[in-house]
Parts: C-alpha cells; structure tokens; sequence
C-alpha cells in the first residue's frame, strides 16, 4: 500500500503488533459480534495484524471452530463498517479463529484453554504472547480472573524465540456498579495481575476526535493559552441517542445514564478537555494528569445535588407519525421505574486553571438527536463596540465564541466567531470554520476499537483508564446516586424526541446559561 492509499497509516510499521494470541471471553456476545470480531477482521485487512495471530472465543454454548468462524463471517458482513468484505482476507483470519465452549465457573475450561495456547505457540508460532477479553457479563470478571490466575495463565515462560513473552488482561466497562464494587472488582483484579498488565477499556477514549483534544490543545501555540477561567466561560459535554433502550431495558434498568454514560465515557472525556498538559506523551503521564484532574472535581455535599443534577425519564410520545413507548413500557422494565433514561450534572474543578467554570455535563435516551459533541464557550469581549450593530441588537445575536469537539457521528471540529455581515453598515452575524476528518485528510478513521485493540496488543495504555481514574470517577457522582436513591421521582418528565426534562434548562438557568441545541 502505497502513501496516496487511504488505508495507508505512517505509523503502521512503528507500532507492529508482535506474534500473540487473543482469548475473549463471551465470545458469542453482541459487543464481540458488533465490535471486535469486525475491527480485528479490519485490522487484518490492512495487515495490521502478525502472521500467525489467533483468537479463541469462548462462551457457554456448544461449537465447532466452524460453525464459529461462519457465524463471525456473517456478523463481519453485517456490521463492518465502511470497507469492502474480502473473501481471501477473511480466509486467512479465519484459519486463526477457534473455539472453546465451557462454563467460566469449571476450572476445567482454562486447562483446556491453556492447551490450546500451548498448541497454538507450536501451530501458528505466537510466541506465548495473550491477551484476555473481559467481554461478559460484569458479574463474570471475578470469575474468569480467578479461573485465569488459578491455572497460571497470568504468567508464561520464556522460549527460545521469546525470552519475554506477555500476558495482558483487557476489562469492558462497568467497572463496577458504585465506589464498593470498583473497589472489589480491583482487589480481584489484583489478586491474579498486576497493574501493568491490565487495561480498562473505555472507546470514548478510542475515538478520533477525543485523542484530538491532545493534538488540538497542546500541538498548536494559539489555543492553549485561552484553555482556562480566564477566557472559558462555561464547558458543555452532550451525549444524546435518538434511540431508547433498544430491548435491554433489564440491563438499564440497572444501569441508568448516569452510571451508563458520565461515570465512565463523559467524565473521561472531561478529564482529557481539562487536564494539565503531561511532560511527555507517554501512558504514564498522560494517565496521571487524567486522573490529577478528576481528583479535582468538586465533591457534592447532599444538599447541592438538586440544584447541580437533574434525573429523567422518557415517556411516550408521538415522533414523526410513530408512536414510541415510554420507559416504562419497555420490556423488562417496572411499571414504576425510578432509572434515570436522561442525566445532566454541573461540575466543577477546584484547581487555578477552572476555579469557577461550570461544566455542563448531559447524556440520554431517546433525544432529540444522536449527537456528542463538546462545546467550549468563550467569554465576551470585554467591551463590546458593535453592541448596538448586531441585527435586532439581541444579546442573542452576538453569540459568544464557541469551539465545538465533535465526536458523533460526524468527526470533526467547528470555531464560531462574529464577521461582518456584507453590505453597508456594521452588521454582525455569526460563522463558523469547520474542519471535517473525512474531508480534511482523505481517509477513514479507525474504529475506536481497532485503536484501542492494537493498543492493548502492544502495550500502549495511554487510552485506557487507571483504578484511580476509575475511584475518583465513582467518587464523583456518588453522592448524586445517593439522593436519588432516596428520593422519589415523578417520572416521565420527558418526551420522547425532546432535548429533556425542563429541570435540565432550569440548571443552567441558575448560572445565566442555556443549553446549546446540537
């Protein structure tokens, strides 16, 4: 592949994935049909991955490597994402795919998974080199990871070729369901592996325009010196689905956004617009200054959450000539469920550079919109000379500046500012500049999980969350879980197809501000 390629990645041959092999765990799940299964199939297309690379998928249900390789082939078909499907690339991934049915409670199934990576170091040549996927149920990750460490998985001697071969442990989010629990599911985790060797996957962080945020704000001299109170009047962080629950109302039920979205994904997300810029771009310290910052975050005390967090819920509602349920009449959901489908919460960061500044932080079901996006809002001028020049001269019509991340589902990044309207006199209006990753360079964007799955392969944890990234993130909403815990909602308090509960506007009113609309 040649540089005018669009697949072709510079990096590509730096960051070589050595001979190993791939044990997911809940192999016959969606997220592996959905997501791994086709970003490791993408990977191999662009020849990403090792001769002799091998997965073995594991799951409750009976198999052959056959039967388990055409049902990846049609999941491949069906959910890779703009590429063309290749027989003869899919030929030769497949002869790496196995399968290995088992309870993950039997300790017979890692003897027999040990076997087959013993086999697979002689077969395919893979250096005794694993990575394991947490892809299951989160009441499973104990399990496994004492199956794993029980049968000495977690450690593999050396070999003539490999005098130091590696064993890696990836675990899907949640991390836990509150404070107690990360910190269970850590101890766990580190009865068997030690830090190093464990990787918290978070594809918020995967995506192209989040890793951007680095480029943006500490490649290019103009806008890091505006990247604080004195000059950032307020942050909004907006993760919004048109869908609802989408048949796993069980699951959301037990879930809800604040847990499902803030805690992990939008926090993370604030953590990378807020942090201190890291002495060098390593994991090491990119993670510290991520986690540094979360720290930071204002803990609420129980008397500040219904002012700074607001809980909804969708209700039914009648959107372009389809009549929606409510959440309530989801399938495997309480006629009187008090899950929050909508959060929005008002944080703020006790350090010198946002000491002041609001973050708006929102995420839903069954919005208006899908669309997430970060929007940054600058302060005024300080003495407006145009004020009376405006059309309609409204504070309205001269619109702050606003620099908007765009994450989903178009990439990219917009700066709004004011220009001169063309014609006599001093109108202003606002205008936008736009940078588009598609447009702009000519080239796909890689999933978040391609990113994320060659990181972890080859030991690059600068995207992946720490156990302290993930505490002080539970931290940080607990207090919000525990009133509402404790409190009774009249819900819905939304339609289905609306930007959200009034309550939400409300919030922002307090503080002079409004929610943007996307």
């Amino acid at each position: 592949m040649g540089p005018n390629n669009p697949f072709h990645d510079p990096l590509r041959f730096e960051r070589q994935v050595k001979p190993c092999s791939l044990v997911i765990f809940g192999a016959n799940g969606d997220l592996t049909k959905r997501k791994l299964i086709p970003a490791l199939y993408r990977l191999a297309f662009e020849r990403r991955l090792p001769s002799g690379f091998s997965i073995i998928g594991n799951s409750r249900t009976e198999m052959s490597d056959d039967a388990y390789r055409e049902k990846m082939r049609q999941s491949v078909i069906q959910f890779l994402e703009e590429s063309p499907f290749d027989e003869s690339v899919w030929r030769d991934f497949a002869a790496g795919l196995f399968y290995i049915s088992g309870d993950l409670r039997d300790p017979n199934l890692y003897s027999r998974l040990a076997a087959k990576l013993a086999e697979l170091d002689q077969t395919r040549l893979t250096g005794s080199n694993a990575l394991f996927y947490l892809s299951t149920q989160p009441s499973h990750y104990a399990p496994v990871i004492e199956g794993l460490g029980a049968a000495g998985l977690q450690h593999a001697a050396p070999t003539a070729t490999n005098p130091s071969p590696w064993r890696r442990l990836v675990v899907e989010k949640p991390f836990g369901h509150d404070l107690a629990s990360s910190r269970e599911l850590d101890t766990a985790v580190h009865r068997v592996f030690h830090e190093d060797a464990v990787y918290r996957i978070d594809h918020y962080l995967g995506k192209e325009t989040v890793q951007n945020i680095l480029a943006f704000r500490f490649g290019n001299g103009i806008f890091e010196p505006l990247w604080d109170r004195r000059y950032v009047n307020h942050v909004q962080i907006t993760a919004a689905e048109s869908i609802g629950v989408e048949g796993r109302g069980g699951y959301y039920e037990e879930a809800g956004a604040l847990r499902d979205m803030i805690q992990n994904h939008l926090l993370q997300i604030l953590a990378t617009v807020a942090m201190e810029p890291p002495a060098l771009f390593e994991a090491t310290a990119v993670r510290d200054e991520r986690a540094k910052l979360l720290r930071s975050i204002r803990i609420l005390k129980p008397g500040e959450v219904p002012t700074h967090a607001v809980k909804g819920q969708y209700g039914p509602a009648d959107v372009g000539g389809q009549s929606l349920p409510g959440f309530r009449q989801e399938q495997g959901v309480s006629p009187n469920s008090q899950t929050d489908t909508y959060a929005a919460v008002t944080f703020f960061i006790d350090n010198w550079r946002w000491a002041g500044v609001p973050f708006y932080v929102r995420s839903g079901k069954r919005l208006a919109k899908r669309v997430t996006d970060i929007a940054i809002s600058f302060n005024p001028a300080p003495h407006r000379v145009f004020a009376d020049s405006a059309p309609g001269a409204g504070p309205a019509d001269l619109a702050p500046n606003l620099l908007i991340l765009r994450v989903q589902p178009e990439e990219g990044i917009s700066l709004r500012f004011l220009s001169k309207q063309p014609g006599s006199g001093m109108q202003l209006r606002p205008v936008s500049m736009d940078f588009k990753y598609g447009s702009s360079f000519g080239m796909r964007s890689p999933t978040a999980y391609e990113t994320l799955l060659v990181d972890a392969l080859t030991g690059d944890a600068t995207l992946y969350s720490r156990q302290d990234m993930v505490e002080a993130s539970w931290q940080a909403v607990h207090p919000i879980l525990e009133v509402w815990n404790n409190t009774t909602f009249d819900f819905p308090n939304y339609a289905s197809g609306s930007w959200g509960p009034a309550s939400s506007d409300d919030m922002l009113a307090l503080r002079g501000h409004t929610w943007r609309v996307p």
